[in-house]
């Protein structure tokens, strides 16, 4: 099937943006934004879960019970992510990079399995990874889910009102193009608090 020419410049931004995130999370070098390499340590556990201020929502483990603020852990396995029923805490808490990580791979899969799959999965179903190396992979696979998810997409799914179903928000009532556009936006944003963060990290404590 050709792929529809209005999805074009967003799949190919969702490409672009996979590819700065995992770049900037594995390295060994990432483009600094001028054409010169700037060299990127691979994310380790101890960063995947380094929370920098106190009352930080991260993924724990389930045994270990919510983080403070949080009233649950969403997430299947051993591990989960710190969440509340709506309305959520405000102003927001702030969260570790382990979190925006799980966040994003959780949403991916979600709404690639309410688009094209079995239009099932909740939070409750998403494994939530406990370290850096399961969390990179799971990324990946999610990304991959997605943009399969999208490639399988034409101009009529396009324009069809709730042609993803994901129940944790207004996808059931949007046009697909416009599903599409926000997890754009998603990945964009987050990806570059995920970076920020990285930055943060690296100068902790006063070290360059």
């Amino acid at each position: 099937m050709n792929t529809p020419a209005r999805l074009i410049p967003l799949l190919e931004q969702f490409d672009w943006a996979c590819e700065r995130l995992t770049g900037r999370l594995t390295g060994p070098f990432v483009d600094s934004g001028n054409g010169t390499d700037v060299e990127v340590p691979v994310l380790t556990d101890e960063e995947y879960l380094w929370e920098p201020v106190p009352g930080c929502w991260s993924v724990r483990l389930h045994s270990a019970g919510p983080g403070p603020g949080a009233a649950l852990l969403t997430g299947a396995g051993e591990w989960g992510r710190d969440t509340a029923p709506f309305p959520h805490p405000s102003p927001p808490p702030f969260t570790t990079l382990a979190w925006r990580l799980s966040h994003l791979s959780e949403l991916l899969t979600l709404r690639a399995d309410h688009t094209a799959g079995g239009h099932s999965l909740t939070r409750d179903d998403y494994r939530v990874a406990g370290d850096a190396a399961e969390a990179l992979a799971d990324f990946g696979s999610a990304a991959s889910a997605w943009r399969a998810a999208l490639l399988g997409a034409d101009d009529a799914a396009l324009d069809t009102v709730g042609y993803c179903t994901y129940p944790y928000g207004s996808d059931p009532e949007d046009p697909f193009l416009d599903t599409v556009w926000w997890v754009n936006q998603e990945l964009l944003h987050h990806g570059a608090e995920i970076a920020l963060l990285r930055d943060l990290y690296r100068v902790r404590g006063g070290l360059a």
